[in-house]
């Protein structure tokens, strides 16, 4: 998918060939994309991809080095004044020393268009410790609070960076199913994550960050497709030949326990026909498209494989 300047500068967010660097580290490097209303998109790449700085920089925490960024058709601290950004992030720490529903009640005054306290501790799962002090909060609660604040008001875009962090699996799916809400009255979620299953069955587009870079861009589906390779598994009796079965046509990967063999192959059939050619009958035969985490690891695998 290509970004142009007339769909970045119309778009919710636009990054138009935007650079950024520490000392000789480009941690963004000439991203250009757009995102639109109503998208639910996902922000993955390995440690040291640039997504955190990426999100700085969507939020006005930092300015790039050349290129810009726009957010609703302004620069990013006039939409976040105004009122139109909710963010949720792992840095920084929460007030200590008050409630949760004091922190809300805050949060919920200071924005331009708040929704009621009542509604944004409910929403983000709350109501049951709104009277407990937020230093005395697990980890999994202060993820919560932090979603109420990043939704104490009527904002058109809600960023969010690791969202279910610490969460229990009850909590994260009653968290993606307001995410999905949201996004259905047209507000756009862009959330970073290492949770890739979360990815693959929340988000509507993915996009996959390394080096600064945007290496692939499209839905969950697109992004497998880009990985180019499928799995292949089955049992063998008897003893196994691992060398002539690694020897096989087209693998990228090979891997043998104990009677089960588990393959990656750019070409399956062509696999398949070469392991009946050995003589082999294997049993409980599977052919299958790669994962989301599958597809994000070839890709990224084959792209720290070329030169720098």
């Amino acid at each position: 998918m290509t970004t142009t300047a007339v769909e970045t500068a119309a778009a919710v967010v636009g990054f138009d060939r935007v650079t950024r660097t520490y000392g000789d580290v480009r941690a963004v490097d000439g991203l250009t994309l757009a995102l639109h209303p109503g998208e639910t998109v996902a922000l993955l790449g390995p440690n040291g991809a640039g997504k955190s700085t990426t999100l700085d920089l969507l939020l006005g925490l930092k300015r790039p080095d050349s290129g810009t960024v726009s957010v609703l058709g302004t620069a990013p601290r006039e939409a976040i004044v105004a009122g139109r950004v909710g963010a949720m992030l792992q840095s920084g720490g929460l007030m200590e020393g008050v409630t949760v529903a004091e922190l809300v009640r805050l949060a919920c005054s200071l924005h331009p268009r708040p929704y009621l306290v009542s509604d944004v501790l409910a929403r983000a799962g709350v109501t049951q410790i709104a009277d407990r002090k937020v230093d005395k909060l697990s980890g999994g609660q202060a993820q919560r609070v932090r979603f109420a604040l990043a939704t104490a008001g009527d904002s058109d875009l809600i960023v969010l960076d690791e969202p279910t962090t610490g969460m229990d699996v009850t909590a994260r799916q009653a968290f993606w199913a307001t995410m999905r809400e949201q996004a259905d009255r047209g507000r756009t979620v862009l959330f970073a994550t290492h949770y890739l299953e979360e990815a693959d069955a929340i988000a509507d587009r993915v996009l996959v960050l390394h080096r600064g870079r945007l290496l692939a861009d499209g839905t969950a589906a697109e992004i497998k497709a880009k990985a180019g390779a499928r799995r292949i598994s089955f049992d063998l009796d008897g003893p196994l030949d691992t060398d002539a079965l690694r020897a096989l046509p087209s693998l990228t990967r090979c891997d043998v326990s104990g009677q089960t063999v588990r393959m990656q192959s750019a070409d399956a059939d062509a696999t398949v026909h070469a392991l009946y050619g050995l003589g082999l009958y294997p049993r409980n035969l599977e052919v299958a498209g790669l994962g989301l985490e599958q597809a994000f690891v070839a890709i990224t695998a084959a792209e720290e494989a070329r030169p720098s």
